[in-house]
């Protein structure tokens, strides 16, 4: 098992040297132009001052910037950083919605990922834009000026059938959630199913996930006022994006978050219409909005989390890595991710 932190915050790019001293594997530098700090800027700070550690984009969004500006991106980060550069690419839930915009639907997302694949790899490819369609390549790349030597994975973001599919159709790699993503079997499958539609095999193939983390303390429970603190913004996350997805498609929620579904969104209609897309995300795995902390209760977090002490999260994660799961990540509320780094380092890392 492979681990993994984020970052967002350009003032903070001491928290990933730190992490890549502690053993950390990987860094996904978020994309959420409302939230947080610009990522392409976050990684090249991040790549000159590591050595070790992996970086990338955790995960860019479509909606955001041209296929050939967002794949010229990373291969700058890979002239700084090169052989421990990958891309992670979703269809931007959070990003987009904070606009109140929706995410870059299936096809257009697969056409995106085939044009930033296919210029990673020095190719030519027909780039439509404006309604025109021309060849382009990355030109003068004898100058250095980025690099396309060191091969840069592209790991897709799926936490439905169709985008896992296309992370085996197209990708190096899963990127899913838990449980918003399913259980690891059934989502690998769907990434099995996506590979053998475009006749690949997945060696090598990198499946990892975003879970939600709570560590317990000896004698803690569930309800203690810092669990709560610890994993309630990351519970949240997960809820502000079902409220949207509810919304769109029609769509039962899912039963693990049915305990507040009915108290929740009758909060959520109170907010002022115009701006309810912006109060959704603004603590997104940030801080718990201190409005929302009343939905936090030892259900939520068993249904969501990975939680108890040291030796249990331990043999949770073991049982992940024997159904297929190759790496996590966490992230942690700002004011308590130094320490949480630290805490899981110690005792489940140094136990795995």
């Amino acid at each position: 098992m492979q681990f993994g932190i984020s970052c967002s915050k350009i003032d903070e790019i001491g928290f990933v040297t730190h992490a890549e001293n502690l053993g950390y594997d990987y860094c996904w530098v978020t994309d959420s132009q409302m939230i947080r700090s610009n990522p392409w800027a976050v990684l090249a700070l991040a790549a000159q001052a590591t050595r070790t550690i992996r970086l990338g984009t955790g995960v860019a969004v479509p909606g955001l910037r041209l296929a050939p500006v967002a794949a010229n991106g990373i291969a700058t980060i890979n002239r700084l950083a090169p052989g421990r550069t990958f891309m992670g690419i979703g269809t931007g839930n959070t990003a987009m919605r904070a606009m109140g915009q929706r995410p870059t639907g299936i096809r257009a997302f697969g056409d995106y990922i085939r044009t930033v694949r296919a210029l990673l790899r020095g190719e030519e490819v027909d780039y439509t834009l404006n309604g025109l369609t021309h060849p382009i390549r990355f030109q003068n790349t004898e100058l250095r000026y980025l690099d396309l030597d060191a091969d840069i994975p592209i790991h897709v973001a799926g936490f439905g059938p169709r985008a896992q599919a296309l992370a085996g159709e197209l990708g190096d790699g899963l990127i899913t959630g838990i449980p918003r993503g399913g259980k690891i079997p059934w989502a690998l499958g769907n990434v099995q199913r996506g590979a053998e539609k475009a006749g690949r095999k997945l060696d090598g193939f990198f499946a990892c996930a975003l879970v939600n983390l709570l560590m317990l303390e000896p004698g803690e429970s569930l309800d203690s006022e810092r669990a709560i603190a610890e994993c309630g913004s990351a519970i949240m996350a997960n809820v502000h994006f079902l409220v949207d997805w509810v919304k769109e498609t029609g769509g039962d929620p899912p039963d693990y978050v049915k305990p507040i579904w009915n108290d929740y969104m009758a909060f959520h209609a109170e907010r002022e219409a115009a701006t309810a897309h912006q109060k959704l995300h603004e603590s997104h795995y940030s801080f718990l909005d201190p409005e929302e902390a009343r939905f936090i209760s030892p259900e939520m977090i068993r249904n969501f989390c990975i939680a108890g002490q040291p030796e249990e999260i331990v043999e949770q994660l073991h049982e992940l890595e024997r159904q297929g799961l190759n790496g996590i990540n966490f992230i942690a509320p700002l004011k308590q991710q130094y320490r949480l780094i630290e805490d899981f380092s110690e005792k489940i890392m140094a136990r795995m």
